[in-house]
């Protein structure tokens, strides 16, 4: 079943500040906390994030109905690489190098920027790269 698409920007701007936070105070626990979120988001689908839940229940029924869905699969992806990234940030913040912790955090925040402020999901077009890839392949 196809998502409200603006659920997945909505959590990309929270993820941006949550990841702002990180990287400017350099707090393993508030970047545990973003792993967990991506890691919830990425088993789950988005929908179960801690910030879709946020989403559905008091942004949502304050908006009008949604124009655009999308699948779940594409941000369930993007989530993943959220996950992979955020959790390369937290290993270099807690056990070093201090540099993998800045490029990581970095990068997933880039990542949550563009998507936030722009509609534009890296992790989104990374899964239909791939699926487009995997389909030539078998062809």
């Amino acid at each position: 079943m196809d998502i409200d698409a603006r659920g997945p920007r909505y959590a990309a701007a929270v993820t941006t500040v949550v990841l702002m936070v990180a990287l400017g105070t350099e707090n393993a626990w508030v970047l545990g906390w973003q792993t967990l979120a991506f890691a919830l988001g990425a088993a789950g689908g988005v929908s179960r994030s801690p910030y879709g839940w946020a989403f559905r229940t008091a942004v949502r029924p304050r908006l009008g109905p949604p124009k655009e869905f999308e699948p779940p699969e594409p941000p369930r992806f993007a989530q993943a690489v959220g996950l992979l990234f955020a959790g390369l940030g937290l290993t270099g913040f807690t056990v070093g190098p201090q540099w993998l912790g800045f490029a990581a955090t970095g990068a997933a925040l880039a990542a949550a920027f563009l998507n936030a402020v722009f509609g534009y999901c890296l992790g989104c077009e990374m899964f239909l790269l791939l699926k487009r890839a995997a389909a030539t392949r078998v062809e």
